[in-house]
C-alpha cells in the first residue's frame, strides 16, 4: 500500500517520553517512546515472542522497550532484542526483532514511515518564517476518513452555512472562479475569494479574504489567507494553516491543525480557541457524511464549478493510487 511510504503524524512532540506510547496508524497498531538519546522511536505493538502489547511494558533506564511479559529487551533503531531475562547467559541474534519503522519530528509532531518511501514530510513553508508565531491545535478525533477531511478544507462552498457569521454569510453565499493546477505533491488553487463576517481573531469588520490552498501530500493541505488592509485589529494580519491528518482507520482519523500567524501577544489558548471553533463546527458534518470514504469516481457525487479544487483532489487521489480511505 503507497501509503506506507509516506509520513504520517502519531503524535505531539511533548506526548512522546520515557513512558511507553500507544498510537494507531493506517489499522497498524505502534508504540512509540524516546530512547536514551531523545530520540522518537517506534516499533510495532506486539512482542515477536508471544505477542504481548509492547506498550503496556516500560522504557529502561538504557532507553530500551522492555516488554510486560517476559521482559525482552529491544532497542528502537533495529528492534532489535538486546537481552532475555530467562537466558542471562543468551546472546539473542538478529532475527530476534520486533518490527521497527522510520520516526522524525517536525511541525510539533511526531512522525512516522511504515515503509521505505522517497516521499518527503508534507511541506510547510511558514514553518521557517520568524514573522509568524507557530502554535499546534488538536488533536481532534474523527469518524470521517481523512480524505473526506482534505476535501472539506479546500471547500469554499460550505463558508456561508457551516461557518455563518464566522467565515461566510447567506447573504453572499457566491463563490468567485479561481484557479486550479496540479503539482508534484497534490495541487495548488489561487485566486480564492471569500466575504467574511469575521475571518480571524483579530477581525475589527467584515472583509474580502484572499485565500490560497495547497494539498502537500495526500492527507495533508495548506492554506494562506489575507484579508483587506484595515480590516483587523493587527497591521499587516496574516496567517498560514496547515492541515495535518493520521488516518488511523479508513474511516477514523486524528488531526491536527497548524497555526502560523503574525500575533506574538495572544495566548496559544485563545489562537487555538479560534481554531477550535471552527472546526468544531465542520465535524459533525463531515462525520455525517456518506459514505465515510472518498469516492474517487467523479460519477458517484454531484459537482459543480465551486468544487474545482476538490474534484482535483479526487483525481490526484486516484492518478497517486491512493486506496486508504477512499471508494
Amino acid at each position: 500500500m503507497m501509503e506506507w511510504t509516506h509520513w504520517h503524524p502519531v503524535a505531539r512532540v511533548e506526548e512522546v517520553g520515557s513512558v511507553p506510547l500507544s498510537v494507531q496508524l493506517l489499522e497498524q497498531p505502534l508504540v512509540l517512546w524516546r530512547d536514551a538519546a531523545g530520540h522518537p522511536r517506534v516499533l510495532a505493538d506486539q512482542c515477536p515472542h508471544r505477542g504481548a502489547r509492547l506498550s503496556l511494558g516500560r522504557v529502561t533506564a538504557g532507553g530500551q522497550l522492555e516488554c510486560p511479559y517476559h521482559g525482552w529487551q529491544f532497542e528502537g533503531t533495529n528492534g532489535h532484542c538486546t537481552h532475555v531475562p530467562a537466558l542471562p547467559a543468551f546472546t539473542p541474534p538478529a532475527t530476534h526483532c520486533a518490527r521497527h519503522h522510520a520516526a522524525c519530528e517536525a511541525h510539533g509532531l511526531v512522525w512516522v514511515r511504515l515503509a521505505p518511501g522517497e516521499a518527503d514530510l508534507p511541506g510547510f513553508a511558514a514553518e521557517d518564517d520568524a514573522r509568524l508565531r507557530k502554535v499546534l491545535c488538536g488533536p481532534y478525533d474523527v469518524a470521517s476518513s481523512a480524505p473526506r477531511i482534505v476535501e472539506n478544507f479546500l471547500d469554499m462552498a460550505h463558508f456561508a452555512y457551516v461557518h455563518e457569521g464566522w467565515l461566510g454569510t447567506r447573504d453572499a453565499p457566491g463563490v468567485d472562479d479561481y484557479r486550479v493546477e496540479p503539482t508534484p505533491t497534490g495541487l495548488l488553487a489561487t485566486g480564492c475569494k471569500a466575504w467574511q463576517p469575521q475571518s480571524n481573531l483579530h477581525s475589527t469588520a467584515p472583509a474580502q479574504v484572499e485565500y490560497t490552498y495547497e494539498v502537500t501530500a495526500p492527507y495533508a493541505a495548506v492554506l494562506t489567507k489575507v484579508p483587506e488592509a484595515g480590516t483587523t485589529a493587527v497591521d499587516g494580519w496574516r496567517e498560514s494553516i496547515a492541515l495535518y491528518i493520521c488516518p488511523v482507520t479508513p474511516v477514523q482519523s486524528r488531526v491536527w491543525f497548524r497555526l502560523a500567524v503574525a500575533d506574538f501577544e495572544s495566548p496559544d489558548e485563545k489562537l487555538q480557541a479560534f481554531q477550535h471553533t471552527i472546526f468544531t463546527q465542520d465535524q459533525p458534518v463531515l462525520e455525517s457524511q456518506t459514505p465515510q470514504r472518498l469516492p474517487l469516481d467523479l460519477r458517484a457525487e454531484l459537482h459543480t464549478a465551486a468544487d474545482k479544487a476538490s474534484s482535483a483532489y479526487r483525481r490526484f487521489l486516484r492518478q497517486r493510487g491512493v486506496t486508504f480511505g477512499v471508494c
